[in-house]
């Protein structure tokens, strides 16, 4: 053997026996984050306690642990506790990280965080009713300046229309190529931006002329289905999962998420947005009601039953298509317009308690 190849060897044989010691001597130490509820479910305003459970009777120096951005540090033999007053409604993990002398490692559990609050249910008043073209699948609905604007769907068939709200006819509309199908729109100032619903993008117009002005692509969230704007810089975007995800107004990058929850469940497939005194309203697809939601936290504090309004367009309650879907709100006079899908006619309406 020469003197290099030796070299090398020795240099291999060495690296080899310190990596094994230094594996061996790094036990991972086994452990499981335990929560005092039953199923890991509470309820807002309830008590969040998290304690580790092990076998291991090595000494832990200390435990950290995360739970919605918040860490808090505790000794080895105390419980995690936390008030859920002011956070978000849905699954969450908990996080502990253990440090002992060979090391930190780490283990998480998942809890349910529930609203402590049935939601309120109101009914659905029609004040007045307009025409509206039963050949439009609605998918978004705006008001703006005197004007509807409604975005329609289907393959082949997607539009971005600008309407007159008494007569229910289409002033000014943008085809969408046939493999786009059209979802939620929401007005910016001067623009609207229309979602699609499986191609992981979404457009935005000038309102005006609905003139293409350019795209936005989705990132986390999984499809398109409504949409709607706080009026001040956040854009509230459903993609039929338990989310509704947060994005920046004016770069449309995703900032965050809610999950929507009542006090039994989490609740999903959100469809139309509209955002109304501070809640967004939204449709539930194929669900003959509107859900009122709280933005900072998730909870579903209302639900606006419109079951009445299927028997004003002779839709049976077997017609799984013809759906509930469209709002519009009108800001300055307080009004509220809702329709569906293929229907023939557009409601203002009141809600009532």
């Amino acid at each position: 053997m020469n003197k290099i190849k030796f070299v090398n060897l020795f240099i291999v044989s060495v690296i080899a026996i310190l990596y094994v010691q230094c594996g061996s001597s790094k036990k991972t130490y086994k452990f499981t984050v335990e929560v005092a509820q039953e199923n890991n479910k509470y309820q807002l305003g309830e008590t969040l306690v998290a304690d580790i459970e092990t076998d291991d009777k090595r000494p832990v120096q200390k435990v950290v642990y995360d739970f919605q951005g918040i860490t808090k540090e505790v000794k080895a033999n105390e419980p995690f506790s936390i008030p859920l007053n002011d956070l978000l409604l849905g699954n969450h993990p908990v996080k502990a990280t253990v440090f002992t002398e060979e090391g930190t490692f780490s283990s998480i559990t998942e809890v349910t965080i529930l609203n402590n609050a049935a939601p309120k249910v109101y009914s659905c008043k029609i004040e007045k009713s307009y025409p509206h073209n039963d050949k439009h699948f609605t998918q978004g609905l705006e008001f703006k300046n005197g004007f509807i604007y409604e975005s329609t769907g289907r393959y082949g068939e997607s539009k971005l229309l600008k309407k007159n709200l008494t007569t229910g006819e289409t002033l000014k509309e943008h085809n969408l190529k046939k493999d786009y199908f059209a979802e939620g729109i929401t007005i910016v100032d001067n623009k609207i931006h229309q979602l699609t619903w499986r191609k992981n993008i979404g457009f935005t117009y000038d309102l005006e002329s609905l003139k293409p002005l350019g795209s936005f692509a989705y990132e986390n969230s999984k499809q398109g289905w409504g949409i709607c704007y706080d009026g001040k810089n956040t854009i509230y975007k459903s993609d039929g999962t338990t989310k509704i995800w947060m994005l920046d107004a004016e770069t449309l990058k995703e900032k965050g998420a809610i999950q929507v929850t009542t006090n039994k469940s989490i609740k999903s497939r959100f469809n139309e947005l509209e955002w109304v005194n501070g809640k967004i309203y939204a449709n539930t697809w194929q669900k003959d009601g509107i859900a009122i939601i709280n933005p900072q936290n998730g909870a579903i504090e209302g639900i606006i039953n419109c079951k009445n309004l299927r028997n004003e367009v002779g839709v049976s309650a077997s017609d799984k298509e013809r759906v509930l879907n469209g709002i519009a709100y009108k800001q300055d006079t307080d009004q509220l317009y809702v329709t569906g899908k293929y229907w023939n006619k557009l409601f203002e309406i009141k809600v009532v308690e």
